[in-house]
């Protein structure tokens, strides 16, 4: 597929999402919220879980299963990611971010119909209480972005009839990207604990500095990328599909550090 025409002049919008590692390690999170901070522009952050809403489902007698990289959720655990997500980690993070001089509000999908998705209905899993983004509320993000207000999403979205569901946090971050692309100039980040996608997965020094689709095919046949990264990628060649201009990959220093090594992904 070829990228969509990109009209000219329009403002900067960054969306950067974090992972888990980085959510778990208090001083890692507090460094990556600074260097966050300091971005200059319209912002967006999106988070994920961590460890804490499986720690969490555990202690009280629930095992987490995951499938691709994607979290199956029944209703025990849907009450459980909600309350982790949406809740502890949400506002702990908008909590730092005020700290930090940043206006930061937090959200799921459902506050102000910001995300509103689909339950997944997939033809040999069921994935229980989880999302596919069907619809983002552009209009209200503007109007949030334009005062000033730095929004911050959990992964949990809705389904306009009063039905809460887990999301993919990588999802979120290209749906947001994708829908705002057509007002916006977007540059989507991808923060994890590793300097980029790696050749392998042990050795922090075999960094991809940029990927193709084709590549991309290669490397998943080989099984040198796997597991969560799977739909973090596939959500990366679907941003550039659709409109999305810059993507990249890799620890949060490349915030701060254009020279950093990263991945970049192209089609």
């Amino acid at each position: 597929m070829s990228p969509k025409p990109k009209t000219q002049n329009l403002k900067s919008l960054s969306i950067i999402k974090i992972g888990g590692n980085i959510i778990d390690n208090p001083t890692e999170l507090s460094q990556f919220l600074s260097d966050f901070s300091k971005i200059e522009g319209y912002k967006i952050l999106v988070h994920g879980g961590g460890k804490s809403a499986t720690k969490m489902a555990e202690s009280i007698g629930l095992i987490p299963q995951i499938i691709d990289g994607r979290r199956i959720t029944d209703a025990a655990m849907l009450d459980v990611v909600v309350m982790i997500y949406a809740g502890q980690i949400n506002k702990n993070i908008v909590a730092q971010l005020q700290s930090k001089s940043t206006n930061a509000m937090g959200f799921s999908g459902a506050d102000g119909n910001l995300i509103q998705s689909d339950k997944r209905n997939h033809p040999t899993i069921n994935y229980g209480f989880v999302g596919d983004v069907k619809k983002v509320n552009t209009e209200l993000l503007e109007t949030l972005l334009s005062t000033g207000i730095v929004p911050v999403f959990c992964a949990i979205t809705h389904d306009g009839k009063g039905q809460l569901l887990n999301t993919n946090a990588d999802t979120i971050a290209s749906e947001l990207a994708i829908a705002l692309s057509e007002v916006f100039d977007v540059t989507l980040n991808y923060c994890f604990e590793k300097p980029g996608v790696l050749y392998d997965a042990e050795d922090d020094s075999s960094v991809i500095e940029n990927i193709n689709q084709e590549l991309y095919s290669k490397l998943k046949v080989e099984g040198a990328i796997h597991s969560g990264m799977i739909p973090k990628l596939d959500n990366c060649f679907n941003s550039l599909c659709k409109g999305v201009q810059k993507i990249k990959i890799g620890h949060h220093r490349m915030l701060k550090d254009s020279k950093a090594i990263c991945t970049r992904i192209k089609l």
